[in-house]
Order: structure tokens, then sequence, then C-alpha cells
């Protein structure tokens, strides 16, 4: 268990990851204006790919990660490289607010908490899975109150991306703690290239493009930001704080979609999505002290 330095020098570097993600709700939401959903979910891993193999390359690290390790890598890519950029950008796409997408995402270091227990094998408190709990409830009362009774399409999107980010984040912590925070990162987007790149150059060609100054500032933030910058603090952070005690830094990432989709968007903070922002809030803070 980490202890002093570590556990502040983890939340610290956790926390310069969640301003980076912070941002990626609003950067699709500009993004999708001029371009296509899937290629703004596939293409910026191909970018932020092209950047990481260059990056390995200057380092004189190699290209591809230890045999031992694929498995991990594949995980962290289809959970972190396509599935959540392509889950939370189709749930945009199909009439998700940010700030209704930011609410329901609340539960995700919640979610990364669980996954951190089932990975390190440890036994929680109960009131741990109380507060679990207690946080799907309230997710759930918000999103069905917001869809007259049922839960949407868009909901069942960012349900699923909630999931393929919190094992992404699990492997990329364990991973992480004793491989640099850039490298894990680069080495998923470099073996997921095979597939993010080719894709994105059909769908470049076959997709409707509206390129505007905003469109392409939203890209260039998911791709190199999002993708890519922001897993690497936060992988470290991870790895020196631990997963589920420096994840508590992520608490803090919807109140900020909240404030930039309010600042970039123009979106009304409505009470009730306020309300079931801070629900969340107080459910995983709860979880996170519990967990041990």
């Amino acid at each position: 268990m980490p202890r002093g330095g570590g556990v502040w020098r983890g939340t610290a570097l956790a926390g310069l990851g969640v301003l980076a993600f912070s941002g990626s709700f609003p950067a699709t939401e500009f993004a999708m204006r001029g371009f296509d959903p899937y290629l703004v979910a596939i293409g910026r891993a191909a970018v932020a790919a092209l950047v990481a193999g260059v990056c390995l390359v200057a380092a004189g690290a190699p290209l591809l990660p230890p045999r031992a390790h694929l498995r991990s890598y594949a995980v962290i890519g289809l959970g972190v490289v396509f599935g959540f950029p392509v889950f939370s950008g189709l749930a945009l796409g199909t009439g998700a607010s940010v700030s209704h997408a930011a609410v329901v995402i609340g539960l995700l270091p919640a979610a990364t908490a669980v996954c951190a227990v089932l990975r390190a094998g440890e036994r929680p408190r109960p009131l741990f899975w109380v507060a679990c709990a207690a946080g799907a409830v309230s997710v759930t009362v918000f999103t069905l109150s917001r869809g007259g009774g049922r839960p949407s399409f868009a909901d069942l999107l960012l349900l699923a991306a909630l999931l393929c980010a919190a094992a992404g984040y699990t492997e990329g912590g364990r991973l992480a703690r004793h491989t640099p925070g850039w490298r894990v990162i680069s080495y998923a987007l470099v073996i997921a290239a095979p597939v993010s790149v080719p894709v994105t150059l059909v769908l470049a060609v076959v997709t409707p493009s509206h390129p505007t100054a905003g469109s392409v500032a939203g890209f260039a933030y998911v791709a190199l930001v999002s993708m890519f910058l922001g897993f690497i603090p936060w992988y470290a952070g991870l790895a020196a704080g631990g997963i589920a005690r420096a994840g508590q830094t992520q608490l803090v990432q919807p109140l900020l979609s909240l404030l930039w989709a309010w600042l970039l968007l123009g979106e009304r903070l409505e009470a009730a999505t306020i309300a079931g922002a801070l629900a969340v809030l107080l459910c995983v803070a709860t979880t996170q002290r519990t967990r041990a």
C-alpha cells in the first residue's frame, strides 16, 4: 500500500489526468460538429498511436510490449482506446447532453475501484458495497427521471463506456507499477494501430466531413490530450498512489465536465443535474474511503 509522499504524489499526478479528461466530452461534442462520430472515436486513437510510436522511437524503447503483458494491453486497448471513445461518442451523438453524460459517468471511480478489488483479491467492508449500490441507485433514478421512466439508448451506451474505462484504468494502473505511464498508454495505442489506422483512413473517405476551427480543435484535443497526454500522469498516479486511492481524484471530473459544458457549450445547469452529480460524488467518496 503506498504511503506518505507516494500517496500525495499519486494524487497530484492523477489530478492532472482528471483535469485533462474532464474536457473530453465537450471536445468530443465540438469534434462531432464537423466529423462523423465513428471517425472521431477511432481517428483519435490512430492519431495518438502515431504520436506514441514517435515517442517510443525517440526514447529508444521497444515498439511492442513484452509478450507476457499482451493480454493486459489488449484489455487496455479494448477498454480505453476503442470502447470508451466509441460508446461515449455514440451516446453524445444520439442525444445525450454533455452534462447528462457527465453525471452517468460519475460512477466511473466506483466501477474502477470494484475492478481493482476483483483484480487484487481484496475484501472491502460491507459499507463499500452499500455505497456502491447507493451510487448505482442515484444514477438510475437520475437517468429514469430524464428518460420518461426508462433508460434511453444513450444511457446504455454510457454504461458500456463506463465499464470499458474501468477495466482499462485498472489494467493500466497495474502495469504502470513497473512500466512508466507514458509507455503503458503508448503500447496500448501501438498494438491497436493495425485496426485504428486503416479504419480511420476508410472512415475519412466514406463519411462526410465539414471541418471548422472548432471541430478541428475538438478532434485535436481528444486525440492528443484525452487519448495520450492525459494518460501519462493518470497511470503514473494510479501506480504511485494506488488504483482506488488515487482514483478519488476522479470524483471531481463530473463537476468539471459540467463546468466546461456550461462555459463552452452554453448548456443549462439544471438543479436535477447538479443534484445527481453531487449524489454520485457522495456515494463514490464513501466507497473510496471504506474500500480497505
